[in-house]
């Protein structure tokens, strides 16, 4: 099979606009807003029960969000295979252990990248779960009901990644940025 180019990058318009209505036939559907944090919580306590279950069955942040599967669940699940999808729809599919960027600023070494990817992981979700949201639950459900604590969290988001991609890749145009 020849290679072939890689098809233009979905119009943000349309992915806003299908993200917004995929949002809004969740609650008239399910009675649910988007999210995905609370599986973390879930997943954490799945693990920890198979190892110690009399510590998550008095803990009452587990009593409070459980240890079973959910909606949130298969939520979660369908964006890795709608990313997974997207990326082979438009041809951009590459399986890559560094990214190129990754790879430009701090060289080849997967370790570095691992370890980076695990910390930050971390700090987003203890981040998600201390704001009561992740940036889908505030920046999706929030943000459409015009929640003030969304908006607000929302917009940390976006100063914090910004900050966060302005410390590790430096500046556009100042020799680590793109």
């Amino acid at each position: 099979m020849a290679d072939r180019p890689p098809r233009p990058p979905m119009n943000p318009y349309l992915a806003g606009g299908l993200a917004g209505l995929l949002a809004v036939a969740s609650v008239l559907l399910t009675g649910k807003y988007l999210g995905a944090s609370t599986t973390f919580v879930r997943v954490a306590g799945r693990f920890v029960a198979a190892f110690a279950p009399d510590l998550v069955a008095k803990n009452p942040y587990f009593a409070k969000y459980g240890t079973s599967p959910d909606w949130q669940w298969m939520f979660v699940l369908g964006i890795l295979l709608g990313g997974l999808g997207a990326s082979l729809a438009t041809r951009t599919f590459r399986p890559q252990v560094v990214p190129d960027t990754w790879r430009e600023r701090f060289g080849p070494a997967p370790l570095p990248r691992f370890v980076a990817a695990f910390v930050g992981g971390l700090v987003m979700v203890f981040g998600a779960r201390l704001a009561g949201g992740c940036p889908s639950g505030h920046g999706l459900s929030g943000v459409m009901q015009l929640s003030l604590s969304s908006l607000v969290a929302a917009g940390a988001f976006f100063v914090g990644g910004i900050a966060v991609a302005s410390l590790l890749y430096g500046r556009a145009g100042k020799g680590g940025g793109r």
